[in-house]
């Protein structure tokens, strides 16, 4: 709808340009506008604008030539109005990111453009009016702590952090600049366990160290490139270089090179690269706080899902690339990565009570688990993600207690991942003074309309007030952002980013965020995450499968049994089998995916379902949502009279098994549909296609990046699931009517993953942020810590004080000694690796 309406001119704001747009249908607007505050107080999204305007404007051809001119563009990309008669004010979005206010009068269509806070207020008044007038409402203004810091200008640069920021030093590095000294400097600082690397005190100036690289680069001219660092690493510490530049001739003369280059004519592809290089990131720690963190027999249990494998596949990658980047270093260190997550002593039969695991397929990180502790000792149950706040303060200053003793030191880079583990990293690594990278993984807020607004009928529930404070403390603490897809920073064209709801919004009896977060902040970067190649992988390489599971698989899919793994049955076993696996939540929308099916009888006749989620009886769920998602589940099933088409499986914790049911579908020539309300990222949807296995998605959200529509998979519209559930049809229908269609659209998601969406290409990105907003943190660090004081105070005198009122568990007992399992034996010693016995046990 006014899709082809012009755009406003470049010079032209919302403001400027509505007047002569809503005189050009004077008529038609003053009793729109009529109609629009007849009603009094209130919200109104764009459908419903949309559609009080069609009440009005009842020629199709008036209300089409209206929506095709320059108020329709306006109109479209409102996202909602605020109706305070005789005022509606709007919040307008021309362009991810951009946003601008207005306020029109009904009485005489005057426009006046209006700032955030006014907007706020407008919207305040529709439900909380006494907070809106009162002068003494808390403000929020993250904005004005950035005043001096540079930022992205384009919607299309959104998330391209690190190549700003290497365009931005290029212009600010250039011979005896005070940035150019500030470089010199932050290489003088670079060390590990006390030992200087790159530069001493000897070059401790651009002049000195400009004309050390000359004579360097000389001297490395006349050696064979592969000549190893030990052969002149002497002769170079008498000119001041230290260990660090590469671990041969030709890669210490390269380094050099670029380090010259950037000192006398810098390029952003050379700053990047040679940050890239230096040995800076060496110890890391991830939190990841909630659910029942595991390698095994996790999956599936409350609050435990996708982020678990993310990060346990993230370790994997890390290391290995540390470990790629230490030895072109020339330095013979071991890197150390710690998960620090909850210890769990009721562990439901998993290692959750484990305090010290190795990472499989790692030979330098573990798992650390710390407990939740109060004042009546170590708490022993589950407690849900939306419950955790009450335990953070006093986890974070166990787990970093823990952290220094068993590396010895502070860690070079923390990350935090979603709401709880994100606070943790940033108090954790303002404590410590660490590089802080957070990944959202799923901001809450965009979930659920409306919930800033009325996040009084939610709190009770999910204490949406705790979750988006600390939200804010923690994206705007990050050094640096980590997010899967540009949707989840920005959005598209026409729905709001994860983090961009979070610009201006409101907590009326809060707090009025009138500068939140600015998504064109540098610290955003998209690194989209793989799956293990090694557990999903295409069904064609029969050599690799994992045969064993097939008996199993046969029985999980096809057997007439119902027990505590599977009920339902697929009486013609000889159809494509349509696939979903995903957590019983609202926002995973199993159950519309169900319903779809049940309501679709052509979907019936081609295909059977499978569900993989959740368990089946609905009183032994903790979780809130699952229960309700469960009972639903049931319902759909007697209502639709589905048995004999569907199979509800129990959620599945073996990965490798998993991987042959995404192998096994495919044999069967099925598909997967992931049909989520939103989803940040979708991990399933990248495991499904490097298994072949045409896939189905969700566009809202990540999914709708990671797919091409109709060339490596599906986009699927979850509001719409009559259209979604014919789309699957037709898909199945064609592939009746071209043999070769289904293979063509498996052949092409796997080349889409593999151009993409792998964690090697993950790792190398995260590493190199790391290294470059180490040194850009430091060259704003009077920003940083001025900042970092507004933090300090808004986490103590709010964030604190909505903790207060959340109930703590009375389950706790008096603190025991955790188990403690035995590290992984190590072919090479050091001193942390020592420490991990003593403090573990072990030969």
């Amino acid at each position: 709808m006014g899709s082809n309406a012009p755009a406003l001119k470049r010079s032209e704001s919302i403001a400027e340009s509505m007047p002569e747009a809503l005189r050009q249908s004077r008529y038609h607007m003053k009793r729109c506008f009529a109609k629009y505050t007849e009603k009094g107080k209130r919200l109104m999204k764009v459908h419903h604008l949309m559609k009080e305007m069609e009440q009005v404007i009842d020629d199709k051809s008036e209300r089409t030539q209206l929506l095709e001119g320059l108020l329709g563009y306006i109109l479209c990309t409102t996202q909602e109005a605020a109706v305070v008669p005789p005022n509606v004010a709007f919040a307008v979005r021309p362009s991810p990111g951009f946003w601008e206010y207005v306020k029109v009068s009904a009485n005489d269509l005057s426009v006046e453009g209006i700032s955030s806070t006014e907007y706020l207020k407008f919207k305040e008044m529709t439900m909380v009016e006494t907070w809106a007038i009162d002068d003494n409402a808390l403000e929020i203004d993250f904005g004005a702590m950035d005043f001096s810091m540079p930022h992205l200008t384009l919607s299309s640069s959104i998330g391209n952090g690190v190549d700003y920021v290497s365009k931005f030093l290029t212009s600010k590095i250039n011979n005896n600049s005070p940035s150019a000294q500030s470089l010199v400097d932050y290489l003088l600082s670079l060390n590990h366990q006390g030992q200087n690397l790159m530069i001493n005190e000897t070059l401790n100036t651009v002049p000195k160290l400009q004309s050390a690289l000359i004579v360097a680069e000389t001297a490395l001219s006349s050696l064979p490139k592969d000549t190893p660092i030990q052969s002149f690493e002497t002769r170079f510490k008498e000119w001041g270089f230290e260990k660090g530049w590469g671990d041969n001739a030709e890669r210490v003369q390269d380094t050099m090179h670029s380090l010259s280059e950037i000192f006398q004519a810098p390029d952003p592809l050379n700053v990047d690269r040679f940050f890239g290089r230096l040995p800076i990131i060496f110890n890391v720690v991830l939190l990841s706080v909630h659910g029942y963190f595991g390698q095994s027999d996790v999956l599936g249990l409350p609050d435990t899902g996708g982020q678990v494998v993310y990060v346990l596949d993230q370790v994997v990658a890390l290391e290995e690339e540390l470990l790629l980047r230490i030895k072109q270093q020339g330095l013979n260190v071991k890197p150390q990565i710690l998960v620090v997550t909850r210890l769990i002593p009721d562990a439901k039969g998993t290692k959750c009570n484990v305090e010290l695991e190795p990472v499989m397929n790692t030979k330098h990180s573990h798992i650390l688990r710390v407990p939740f502790t109060t004042e009546n000792g170590v708490l022993r149950q589950w407690v849900s993600r939306f419950d955790i706040y009450p335990y953070l303060e006093k986890f974070t200053q166990d787990a970093t207690r823990k952290i220094v003793e068993i590396m010895e030191g502070t860690p070079d880079l923390i990350i935090g991942n979603y709401t709880d583990g994100n606070l943790v990293a940033s108090l954790m690594a303002s404590k410590l003074d660490t590089t802080l990278g957070t990944i959202a993984h799923a901001l809450e807020k965009t979930k659920y309309e409306d919930s800033d607004i009325k996040w009084k009928e939610f709190d009770s529930k999910y204490h949406f007030s705790c979750q988006f404070t600390a939200d804010l403390i923690a994206m705007n603490s990050a050094d640096f952002i980590i997010t899967s897809t540009y949707q989840e920073i920005a959005g598209s064209k026409d729905r709001v980013g994860q983090y961009e709801s979070h610009t201006a919004f409101t907590l009326p009896g809060l707090h009025r965020v009138v500068s939140g977060i600015n998504v064109f902040d540098p610290k955003f970067n998209i690194a989209s995450p793989g799956a293990d190649q090694s557990v999903y992988f295409p069904y064609t390489e029969k050599t690799k499968r994992f045969t064993a599971f097939r008996p199993a698989l046969e029985e999980l899919l096809f057997s007439k049994v119902e027990n505590a793994q599977h009920i339902g049955y697929l009486e013609d076993r000889k159809k494509p089998i349509i696939f979903s696996m995903a957590r019983l939540d609202t926002v995973k929308n199993i159950t519309g995916l169900t319903e779809w099916y049940g309501k679709n009888k052509r979907l019936r006749t081609l295909v059977n379902l499978v569900i993989v989620g959740g368990f089946f009886d609905p009183s032994k769920s903790k979780d809130r949502e699952e229960a309700s998602e469960i009972k639903k589940m049931h319902e759909l099933i007697e209502k639709y009279k589905l048995k004999g088409q569907i199979r509800w499986i129990a959620a599945q914790t073996d990965r490798k098994r998993n991987g042959e049911l995404y192998r096994f579908v495919a044999d069967t020539k099925g598909a997967f549909v992931q049909p989520a309300l939103y989803e940040a990222f979708g991990l399933t949807v990248i495991e499904a296609m490097n298994c072949g296995l045409p896939t189905f998605a969700t566009s809202e959200g990540g999914p709708a990046e990671i797919i091409v529509d109709g060339v490596s998979g599906f986009h699927v519209d979850p509001n719409r699931g009559e259209k979604s559930s014919d789309k699957i049809a037709d898909f199945f229908v064609k592939c009746k009517e071209d043999n070769e269609y289904w293979n063509r659209i498996s052949i092409q998601g796997l080349e889409r993953i593999n151009e993409r969406y792998t964690w090697k290409i993950y790792a190398n990105k995260v590493v190199n942020m790391g290294c470059i907003y180490s040194f850009w943190r430091r060259l704003y660090n009077d920003e940083k810590k001025a900042k970092g004081r507004y933090i300090h105070t808004f986490y103590n005198l709010q964030f604190n004080n909505l903790v207060k009122n959340l109930d703590i568990k009375k389950d706790a007992t008096p603190q025991q000694e955790p188990i403690k399992e035995k590290p992984k034996p190590q072919p090479s010693q050091r001193r942390s690796e020592s420490t991990l016995r003593r403090l573990f046990g072990g030969a």
